[in-house]
């Protein structure tokens, strides 16, 4: 089943977990299925995001990784759902391979986020933050969480909006296959 994509206002977090809230109530919507691969690889606008301690970083400054970029917040309950499970998977592919690129939206509560990674045992991920959702708009993001897969050379292999199971075997042949090719 398919849903509409909400309006997007930025600022207004009901809107922004919309669709993903729709999908927490469909089982079918948990698992790796959904992602949409793009239509052709091209590179992604080199972006700038931030570390936890306000150091500025590029998505360029990753070149020659695969790179999950996941947006999310802790008001989001999709998006603190998935977590744990990107947090396995970036336990089980190793950085080497993979880094996983939580970048958070959580602006005004970015206090917050340490706290709820120390609660939820994330031990793998580090802390970003996408400062004034400059990312998630160059990215054209609208719904929380989404993912979006970039492979080594910088360009987009696909995404997935609404949450996923991150640790399944699917999710991860998905991510070995993108470190592949």
């Amino acid at each position: 089943m398919t849903y509409p994509a909400p309006n997007f206002l930025p600022g207004r977090r009901e809107f922004l977990c919309g669709l993903a809230a729709l999908g927490a109530a469909a089982p079918a919507w948990a698992d790796i299925g959904r992602f949409e691969k793009a239509k052709e690889l091209k590179a992604l606008p080199d972006f700038e995001f931030h570390d936890a301690g306000d150091k500025p970083a590029r998505l360029s400054d990753l070149k020659g990784k695969i790179v999950l970029v996941n947006f999310w917040a802790t008001w989001c309950a999709p998006c603190v759902k998935e977590m744990p499970s990107l947090d396995r998977l970036q336990a089980a592919v190793g950085k080497s391979k993979l880094i996983v690129l939580p970048l958070s939206l959580d602006g005004a509560s970015r206090a917050k986020v340490a706290p709820f990674y120390e609660t939820a045992k994330l031990k793998n991920l580090g802390i970003f933050f996408d400062k004034g959702r400059v990312a998630m708009k160059a990215l054209g993001v609208s719904i929380l969480p989404t993912s979006i897969l970039v492979d080594a050379q910088g360009r987009e292999v696909g995404r997935l909006e609404g949450e996923a199971d991150w640790d399944k075997p699917e999710a991860i042949a998905l991510v070995s296959t993108a470190a592949a090719s």
